[in-house]
């Protein structure tokens, strides 16, 4: 369980399916950054980088719109594998930001990931936890976990995680109780009805999704692994009123089925949902690129969809 943090700190959490040498490299080789630093749809470009004490990561990020933010992040802590001491948000014009701890640990194969934003006061920790969410900064662990499935499996994935100030009991139930996940699901604006609510390892549930545009949309869920309260997957899909497999309405060349995993992980001062999704099944190449391609409007319907379930929490 990740530490209870001080009012002034920002602490984020994450395991990922990938060696720490595999992630530490991906940190801190400049080439391997460029693939996934920076929230969706931000690009990067490396001017120099001094790996040691003292030393300066000197880049530019490149935002969807075309600004450009230059920054300079001084390391003062650099233990292979293992930990990174840095300053963040400095540039020729601006001091740092805050001090950024990071630790990797070893967890038989997988990594430990734990990140502390240490600023001057609780008030600016605040006000940096909201620019940090309305910009989708988060999405940069988000990036680097589908980064790294993609460089050991060469399998395209789909990553958001979400902390709530609720135990994970709470928040599996409200994913795994037809009656609450309807409350929620979906983007602002959709309204998610069970036509059939069966609910269990092995069974199908089917919803309706209106939106306030008049388009209706029709879907199965079939649930594959339930672990209470850790651990859901299910397969979905589109389906016509009658049941039968349908094709996106907007996106004709969306892969047919997408696999869904949800981890539950508690945290200290409440829990996390990490959801990936993934094509299931054959998929075309085509498929493949519209899923990667989608990766924005993902990260923005499952965003307003997680602000809802705050709402209800």
């Amino acid at each position: 369980m990740s530490p209870k943090r001080k009012p002034n700190e920002i602490h984020l959490s994450r395991i990922y399916d990938a060696p720490v040498s595999v992630v530490w490299d991906a940190w801190t080789d400049p080439d391997q950054a460029a693939k996934w630093w920076g929230p969706r749809g931000f690009t990067l470009t490396t001017h120099g980088k001094d790996l040691r004490p003292g030393g300066i990561w000197h880049y530019t990020m490149h935002g969807p719109d075309g600004t450009d933010y230059p920054n300079k992040t001084l390391y003062h802590e650099v233990v292979e594998c293992q930990k990174l001491v840095y300053d963040h948000g400095a540039s020729d014009e601006q001091d740092p930001l805050f001090r950024v701890t990071v630790t990797f640990e070893d967890l038989d194969g997988r990594t430990a990931m734990e990140m502390t934003m240490a600023l001057a006061t609780a008030e600016q920790a605040e006000q940096t936890r909201k620019f940090i969410k309305q910009a989708g900064g988060n999405a940069t662990w988000d990036r680097l976990a589908e980064y790294l499935e993609q460089q050991s499996a060469q399998r395209e994935i789909f990553v958001i995680n979400r902390s709530f100030s609720t135990p994970a009991e709470g928040l599996f139930q409200m994913w795994h109780d037809p009656s609450q996940f309807s409350r929620w699901l979906g983007p602002v604006g959709s309204r998610m009805t069970f036509m059939e609510n069966e609910v269990g390892e092995g069974r199908t549930a089917s919803y309706r999704m209106s939106y306030g545009s008049g388009l209706v949309m029709f879907g199965k869920i079939h649930y594959v692994r339930i672990d209470a309260p850790h651990f859901l997957e299910y397969i979905q899909w589109f389906c016509d009123e009658e049941g039968n497999l349908a094709k996106h309405p907007n996106v004709p060349t969306w892969p047919d089925r997408i696999q869904t995993s949800v981890q539950f992980t508690p945290e200290a001062e409440g829990s996390r949902a990490t959801m990936t999704w993934q094509p299931y099944g054959e998929t075309s190449p085509g498929e493949i690129k519209a899923f990667i391609n989608m990766r924005p409007q993902m990260h923005r319907g499952w965003t307003e969809a997680f602000d809802k379930l705050e709402g209800c929490l």
